[in-house]
């Protein structure tokens, strides 16, 4: 496995790939690695000849400049995980590589800009669509890999490659849960061993509403009586609940079961931010 930290050193790599005709899998990701991750490389293992996973923190994704600093380093390890995977290349920038000047360019999902994460983190969203691009430019991958549990990130990164005609194509990988349920995330390791157990009201929300759904009861009763149960919370901060196209993430009203559709919610459970996310197949 080789740690790459620039443009400059990838390129004849890149071009050593191209001339043998290989296929080559990005896997980005921030670092702090958990399953879910790896899934993603097993994924990209199984289907391309070269597997790179890109480790980079982005500060400009962060509308929280209190989260971009509590954000989990754990880089020895990472690398140590990565490896015994057999991961080909480790893309591991400095900011200053990744941003020699401030973007001067503004990226505008549309309505994707309005609801959900869009709504709660202004700006987000043009920094993970700044970011990402970046890494299709530099890594040239046939294909890039993302997990289903930042689902509105899929929906943006969909609409980055279709309206910029980047040539490669996207797998989404399902989420990876822990034994209990909850979602894997890196920020996961910032909840102390209480929230770690109040965390569980995320997925127990979304399973709830779930089965309440499928059993016939009308969308509206369902979220008032979610958000009833965050409001009794004493360290759950419910953001938002919401029933969406998974596609254009327009919010629903009524619940159709003819129709795709997918649950979502995000909270904080003491400072910690989680976001999780179930679809609803019948």
């Amino acid at each position: 496995m080789k740690l790459i930290r620039s443009r400059a050193e990838w390129n004849p790599h890149w071009l050593n790939h191209l001339q043998k005709n290989q296929k080559i899998g990005l896997v980005p990701t921030m670092g702090a690695l958990h399953q879910g991750h790896l899934d993603l490389v097993e994924k990209s293992k199984s289907q391309m000849e070269i597997t790179v996973v890109s480790i980079f923190v982005n500060p400009t994704q962060f509308n929280n400049p209190e989260d971009f600093k509590k954000y989990p380093i754990t880089l020895e390890k990472d690398l140590e995980k990565l490896e015994s995977y057999g991961v080909d290349y480790v893309f591991n920038p400095t900011v200053e590589t990744m941003y020699p000047s401030k973007p001067g360019l503004t990226l505008n999902f549309g309505e994707l800009e309005t609801v959900l994460e869009g709504k709660f983190r202004p700006g987000h969203f043009n920094g993970v669509g700044t970011v990402v691009a970046k890494l299709f430019h530099i890594i040239k991958p046939q294909t890039a890999y993302f997990g289903q549990k930042d689902l509105q990130q899929v929906a943006v990164i969909k609409r980055l490659v279709r309206d910029l005609s980047f040539d490669l194509d996207l797998e989404v990988v399902p989420t990876r849960r822990e034994e209990d349920g909850l979602a894997m995330s890196s920020r996961n390791l910032r909840l102390n061993s209480e929230e770690r157990k109040q965390a569980l009201v995320l997925v127990e929300a979304l399973k709830t509403a779930q089965s309440q759904l499928e059993s016939g009861e009308s969308w509206q009763k369902v979220k008032a009586q979610i958000e009833s149960k965050f409001f009794r919370m004493d360290s759950g901060n419910l953001e938002y609940f919401e029933l969406v196209d998974p596609d254009t993430f327009e919010l629903k009203e009524h619940f159709d079961p003819n129709q795709k559709s997918s649950i979502c919610v995000a909270a904080y459970i003491g400072e910690v931010r989680l976001i999780d996310n179930l679809p609803i197949i019948l």
